[in-house]
């Protein structure tokens, strides 16, 4: 048994009901219903939501909604991790078992591909592993990267590399924040995601836009002009 779970509370502040918004033609959540469900990974594809306007428009594109998520679990301090353990349990508790394998599947992923979906199941499926999810490079070698200090002045993260080649430093990988593919145990245990337990989707950085502020929504609306067609 498989399980898709969309996290998608109501109380995004940076941009209000984002993941209802309407996107390149529908609701921000109806593309990663959508890709769930087309791409023939899950038995079922669940929303779990704390509002009851998201939780209308989620079934109103084919995902279930099997309950409202409880207020400890919707509010700025409550993490994917912490969203994903509640969905596995209340799976169990309606089901009488758990699944086999849970992908906690971002609501605002416009840009997921179903091919990206099948390759992460194909990799938990047959490797021991905790966890697959998709990732990217960073453009820019993290090891040059700068802050400013207290004073407003540069200063160099790793300043011992201030003088090596861009081509002699490690490639650095980013989450692309889009899907987690897990088995049962690890979201139950809430086992830790970043570890030698994990595996990859390559994700091609033109592909990848995190939306969590309006510079995010206005580059993803761009993008979506080239990635999703007119």
């Amino acid at each position: 048994m498989r399980l898709a779970v969309i996290p998608a509370r109501g109380g995004s502040k940076r941009i209000p009901l984002k993941n209802i918004k309407e996107f390149h033609g529908k609701p921000m959540i109806a593309w990663s219903i959508q890709a769930a469900i087309e791409c023939g990974c899950f038995d079922q594809v669940w929303v779990s939501t704390d509002d009851a306007e998201i939780a209308e428009v989620a079934k109103a594109y084919g995902a279930k909604v099997p309950f409202l998520r409880p207020a400890e679990l919707s509010d700025d301090f409550a993490t994917t991790a912490d969203v994903m353990q509640h969905a596995v349990q209340e799976f169990k508790h309606e089901l009488g078992f758990y699944p086999d394998f849970v992908c906690c599947l971002y609501a605002t992923a416009p840009f997921v591909r179903q091919e990206d979906l099948k390759a992460g199941l194909k990799i938990i499926e047959s490797k021991s592993v905790d966890y697959v999810f998709s990732a990217t490079t960073f453009p820019f070698p993290i090891q040059r990267a700068i802050k400013l200090n207290l004073e407003g002045n540069v200063e160099m993260f790793s300043p011992e590399h201030f003088n090596t080649r861009s081509q002699d430093l490690e490639e650095a990988w980013h989450d692309a924040g889009q899907f987690y593919w897990g088995t049962a145990n690890a979201w139950t245990n809430k086992s830790v995601i970043f570890s030698d337990k994990s595996c990859v989707i390559e994700l091609p950085r033109y592909r990848v836009q995190d939306i969590d502020t309006v510079e995010d929504w206005c580059r993803a609306e761009l993008m979506a002009q080239l990635l999703l067609g007119a």
